[in-house]
């Protein structure tokens, strides 16, 4: 018996046996028709796939990012959202082919709903178990002619706080700065916004030294602007 396969489609099945015209048009709407919904909401989500991560809470790890990719395989969005939540219950046991699994996912109908979890939470997570992964794999990404690898190298730190690697978020966001597209020069901001709650002066003197895109320099120092640190 495969057990990935007998997962995915556990999860398949409490979903599309609760799906919700309603809440699918909306849902749909949001995400720009890019994907189809079965229309179930966050929180009703999560409860219909939790008897079934408590099932499966000793699954092996190869199996988890198997099913994780068969579930990224379905055409429901919720089926993908459900497959990067099995894969956060399974970061403390992550193994080093994990990172070759997320670079998929991230590459498979991506955009910042799944790229942004995928990014910060699960790469987040693999880098601080695995720290020699976090700058070859980062600079190899953000060099990539994929636009959402290139925003995933962004946030891979985003929450990192005290334990960020200072120079390669600067190196990567230099290597960035001058893209046009929204997606990357939002997340210039929101890495530099995030850090700067950790270290304010430090990300100021940056984006005052670097000729950043206006929208990436105003997320920058949204924060601090909030904080009353900055003249408005």
């Amino acid at each position: 018996m495969n057990k990935a396969k007998v997962l995915a489609a556990a999860v398949h099945e409490a979903l599309a046996s609760n799906r919700n015209e309603k809440n699918k048009r909306p849902m749909e709407a949001y995400m720009k028709h890019h994907f189809s919904f079965f229309g179930i909401k966050a929180p009703d989500r999560r409860l219909l796939c939790r008897p079934i991560w408590k099932e499966y809470r000793n699954i092996e790890e190869a199996e988890r990012m198997e099913a994780a990719k068969l579930l990224f395989d379905m055409e429901e969005r919720e089926c993908h959202y459900a497959a990067i939540e099995l894969l956060e219950r399974g970061t403390k046991k992550t193994l080093p082919s994990a990172i070759d699994g997320y670079k998929q996912l991230l590459e498979t109908k991506p955009w910042w709903d799944t790229v942004d979890p995928i990014a910060s939470k699960l790469c987040g997570a693999f880098f601080l178990r695995y720290p020699d992964f976090l700058r070859p794999v980062t600079e190899e990404w953000s060099r990539s002619e994929t636009m959402w690898l290139r925003r995933s190298s962004l946030l891979h730190q985003l929450r990192y706080k005290e334990k960020t690697d200072r120079d390669l978020l600067y190196h990567v966001t230099h290597e960035l700065k001058e893209e046009r597209e929204f997606f990357i020069e939002k997340a210039i901001g929101w890495a530099l916004r995030e850090y700067s709650k950790t270290a304010p002066e430090a990300v100021l003197l940056f984006v005052e030294s670097h000729p950043l895109r206006p929208l990436s320099r105003r997320e920058a120092l949204k924060w601090m602007k909030a904080q009353g640190m900055l003249d408005v």
